[in-house]
């Protein structure tokens, strides 16, 4: 069975690329992230055509998370229990749409897109805090069942997972605070997968579609997979795929690609 996540960066524009790397791929689900679309937006024929049922959660153009699968969809989930709400001092806090949750071929998929932080000062670097410490904490909980945790967790974990530590637009992705919270689903049962298969530097995730980032090699390593022991086990091998940054129309994010023998059930 082959899971992957990718932050698509607006599926409605996308929709034509990620179908395609579907196909080509051969991936089983696919869990996105900042879909950027309510469920109703979302361009489901292409997906539909491929095989895949989906599950969906938007609120409105910011954030929104789904999950593609062929192996089945069940127990969808919008949010994980205690998820931390958002809002401006002038706005009612919300729970965004950041985390999807839904059974497919047997394991528990978590599409998963963690608050940026945008500063140190700004509120939204406490919200992202509490986020990773209560997805920790439901995440523990359910350890003793083969889950995935996948997406984009906006911590660059390790020195060697950015460019530059110095790099403004990553204050909130490299405070040993923003670290440790991300370590802590190891204490939790967990174990990020693609770190197991690709250990080397300079495997980025994510380039900036500022500054030409891309081909100066400036990127982060931010979307990873934790999955549980019980699914953990059965992983084989794992891929990043940073040919999707290339070309027209890409998003400024690439697919991590997990595969495990896995008896869909």
């Amino acid at each position: 069975m082959r899971i992957a996540t990718w932050n698509v960066n607006s599926i409605r524009a996308r929709e034509e690329r990620v179908v395609d790397w579907l196909r080509r791929s051969d991936t089983d689900v696919l869990a996105m992230q900042e879909i950027k679309c309510k469920p109703e937006q979302f361009p489901r024929a292409g997906f539909e055509a491929a095989g895949y049922e989906l599950a969906i959660h938007g609120l409105n153009q910011w954030n929104g998370v789904a999950i593609a699968s062929r192996v089945g969809i069940a127990d969808v989930a919008t949010e994980f229990a205690g998820q931390p709400s958002f809002g401006k001092a002038d706005h009612e806090a919300v729970v965004e749409a950041r985390a999807l949750g839904a059974l497919c071929g047997g394991i528990r998929i978590w599409s998963i897109y963690v608050p940026n932080g945008r500063g140190l000062a700004d509120p939204h670097y406490a919200y992202k805090l509490d986020f990773l410490a209560t997805l920790r904490a439901v995440a523990a909980e359910s350890a003793h069942e083969p889950t995935a945790l996948m997406g984009d967790f906006n911590v660059a974990p390790r020195t060697e997972d950015i460019w530059s530590e110095t790099d403004s637009e990553a204050v909130t992705h490299v405070t040993e605070e923003a670290r440790e919270a991300f370590r802590a689903f190891e204490d939790a049962g967990y174990e990020e997968l693609s770190r197991r298969f690709i250990p080397a530097p300079n495997t980025y995730t994510f380039w900036d579609y500022k500054q030409l980032r891309f081909p100066k090699a400036e990127g982060m390593r931010i979307d990873f997979v934790y999955a549980s022991q019980s699914l953990a086990t059965h992983a084989t091998g794992a891929t990043i795929e940073r040919d999707e940054r290339k070309g027209k129309g890409a998003s400024d994010h690439v697919p991590v690609v997990i595969d495990v023998d896995w008896k869909v059930g």
